[in-house]
């Protein structure tokens, strides 16, 4: 591309200097010859005016000192020389001004210049001036040669100027392309330089939101592959060794397995099914996903939790105020949020699991506490990768953003006895539209 830039930009001003150097040549060559006429005319007038009246009648003539090399002759009638340098008898351009105008030509190698001399109105002689042509011609010569030096010199810093404005175009382009490879390679956080060139700063500012909005939608996939597997690992797990436990001491009546087996795989489709509406719906949509009573809520949650937490010996208690049995709540992503959270709970926690929902002000609260307490500083607790074991701490990120996205907050109440607190608006559905909890 520097190549092109710099061949199209000295191409430019070459042909800008040609059309313009031509016409001045030609220009420059008729000057001399003009300015040459002139001093010769000057010079044969200076002349002129040392011949008498007398000069008819054969007075001799004494020519001034010349201040140029030109020769000058004096004429008479008979258009013979009589004094001065000139040819012994008249040329045309001599005879022509003896018809009493200046007149000028080219003689041969020479140009002349003769001016009539006269004495009462009368023409006695002419004066006549020459000066060989080489002469002028070797300073139109010298005046081409300067231009053409100029031009060379205004090539060379077309050459340099086109040189410098190619790099800072073909630059930011060069390092566009850069990062375009890198992109492509895998390194997704490679951003474009911005230029002072609009265009191209237009070009990498287009680029950057597209490689951004790609990236975002890289990671939403790659989030959502990650949430879906922990929203499925515990119930699969518990679907998995139930199976198992039933294979390795077969019951006589094998109902009650498949019974179970039934319903929690009942419980994993539906799991997939809220999985995937919160992934469909935007961000903005997630807080009217699905609405459910807030009692009905509690008591699916509770039916969930209750075989698993029971199973290690711990107990799953729920606090629900009677005025919140109705309250409407998006509830896919309630679930979600308390499912993640009890989960938390049988992972890291120990003791009785209690889950409270409570109305304060112009919120609805909703407590996940345990016995046990949190060793994390509470800073980065809700970061994803943040575990206390060797998990993927991926679900308190996940409760959080489902949380947050929906206009509500998740906070980490109390470190020990460990306890999570979710705060929804009061009204959380409201005419189909979101009610955003207002902000500290």
């Amino acid at each position: 591309m520097r190549q092109r830039v710099v061949r199209v930009a000295v191409g430019a001003v070459a042909v800008a200097l040609v059309l313009f150097a031509v016409p001045l040549a030609i220009m420059v060559r008729s000057a001399f010859f003009t300015q040459e006429r002139v001093e010769l005319e000057r010079a044969a007038l200076a002349a002129a005016l040392s011949v008498g009246p007398q000069f008819a009648s054969g007075d001799q003539v004494e020519l001034p000192s010349a201040a140029s090399d030109n020769p000058v002759g004096v004429y008479d009638l008979k258009m013979q020389l009589r004094a001065g340098k000139g040819p012994r008898a008249a040329d045309l351009v001599t005879r022509n001004a003896a018809k009493g105008v200046v007149a000028d030509g080219q003689i041969g190698r020479d140009l002349v210049v003769a001016v009539p001399v006269t004495s009462a109105e009368d023409v006695v002689g002419v004066v006549r001036a020459s000066v060989a042509d080489t002469v002028v011609w070797t300073r139109v010569i010298l005046a081409w040669l300067a231009m053409i030096a100029l031009a060379v010199t205004a090539l060379l810093l077309a050459v340099l100027v086109a040189r410098r404005q190619a790099r800072l175009l073909s630059e930011p382009l060069e390092s566009l392309s850069n990062v375009s490879r890198r992109i492509a390679g895998g390194d997704l956080a490679a951003r474009a330089e911005l230029s002072a060139i609009p265009e191209i700063h237009q070009v990498a500012q287009t680029h950057n939101a597209m490689v951004g909005r790609l990236t975002e939608m890289i990671e939403k996939e790659r989030h959502f592959s990650a949430n879906a597997s922990h929203q499925l690992r515990t119930p699969l797990t518990g679907l998995q060794l139930g199976l198992e436990a039933a294979l390795t001491n077969p019951p006589d009546d094998l109902r009650p397995v498949l019974l179970t087996a039934a319903g929690q795989v009942r419980e994993l489709h539906r799991t997939v099914d809220e999985v995937l509406a919160l992934a469909r719906l935007g961000s903005d949509q997630w807080l009217v996903a699905t609405p459910r009573e807030l009692g009905q809520l509690m008591d699916e949650v509770e039916a969930r939790w209750h075989g698993p937490l029971a199973g290690l010996g711990r107990r799953l208690l729920v606090i629900l105020e009677p005025d919140l049995v109705t309250i409407e709540v998006p509830g896919s992503l309630i679930a979600q949020i308390l499912n993640v959270l009890i989960d938390n709970a049988l992972r890291h926690g120990k003791g009785s699991v209690t889950l409270t929902a409570r109305e304060i002000s112009d919120a609805l609260a909703v407590d996940v506490a345990d016995e046990g307490s949190i060793t994390i500083e509470p800073a980065v607790v809700f970061d994803r990768g943040t575990s206390e074991d060797e998990g993927p701490g991926i679900g308190l990120a996940l409760a959080r953003s489902l949380a947050e996205a929906s206009g509500g907050r998740l906070v980490l109440a109390h470190r020990s006895p460990a306890t999570f607190t979710l705060f929804l608006p009061a009204g959380t559905v409201q005419d189909g539209q979101p009610v955003e909890l207002a902000a500290d």
